[in-house]
């Protein structure tokens, strides 16, 4: 019988307190189980945290690997970073247990080893253009932290802002449209189907995906 461990990480105490992307954690993970894993099975222990995955110190992360190593089981998440945002910590765990992503059911070790060194090549390179775009934007004058006393700069922060968020699925985004897909509710499902999430951390929908490309501007000549 295969035995799993379930864990889940809430970024903020906010969405621990409202529930608010567990809801979407516990949903992949059920169709993981009712659809991709052999039968019979048995969840042996359930471990959630409400805390930063830059941090290695998680207590209930830390009882999820210990268990899944006592009882032999398969450590089961939803999306890979919500084991850790560091590919270090990724590929110190494939050395410690066997996990599953329930968003990348089919994918082996080696497959998630690239995609969490490319993940994290990604925001690493993400932070950096948002920083520079924001000292560009503080040197032209704007505001930033707060709309406090020129509403129009407040607003051109929060344009950069968004732009800025919305380049990190430019190369997902391009990709798919390259490979034939051109309706948004067809974009969404591949980017789900990828393990991505929006920036809340939520599902992407038709809308959001309209609005990406808009900001992106893919397509246009």
């Amino acid at each position: 019988m295969k035995k799993y461990v379930v864990y889940y990480r809430i970024s903020t105490k906010k969405q621990g307190e409202s529930g608010l992307g567990l809801a979407a954690q516990e949903r992949d993970v059920n169709l993981f189980l009712e659809q991709y894993s052999e039968t019979p099975f048995e969840v042996v222990g359930t471990f959630t945290d409400i805390e930063s995955g830059m941090k290695d110190n998680r207590t209930e992360y830390m009882k999820a690997v210990l268990l899944t190593k006592k009882t032999k089981a398969i450590l089961l998440v939803a999306k890979l970073d919500r084991i850790s945002r560091k590919v270090s910590t990724i590929a110190k765990l494939m050395e410690d247990v066997d996990f599953k992503v329930a968003t990348m059911p089919n994918a082996d070790k080696f497959q998630l080893h690239i995609y969490a060194a490319l993940a994290e090549q990604e925001r690493d390179f993400i932070s950096k253009r948002t920083i520079a775009a924001l000292r560009e934007a503080k040197a032209r004058g704007v505001v930033l932290g707060g709309n406090r006393g020129n509403i129009d700069k407040a607003n051109e922060a929060a344009s950069a802002k968004a732009k800025n968020d919305a380049e990190q699925y430019r190369v997902q985004i391009q990709l798919i449209v390259d490979s034939g897909v051109c309706t948004m509710k067809g974009i969404a499902e591949k980017l789900n189907g990828l393990g991505l999430v929006t920036v809340r951390g939520g599902k992407f929908q038709a809308t959001q995906v309209k609005r990406l490309i808009d900001k992106l501007e893919i397509g246009k000549k």
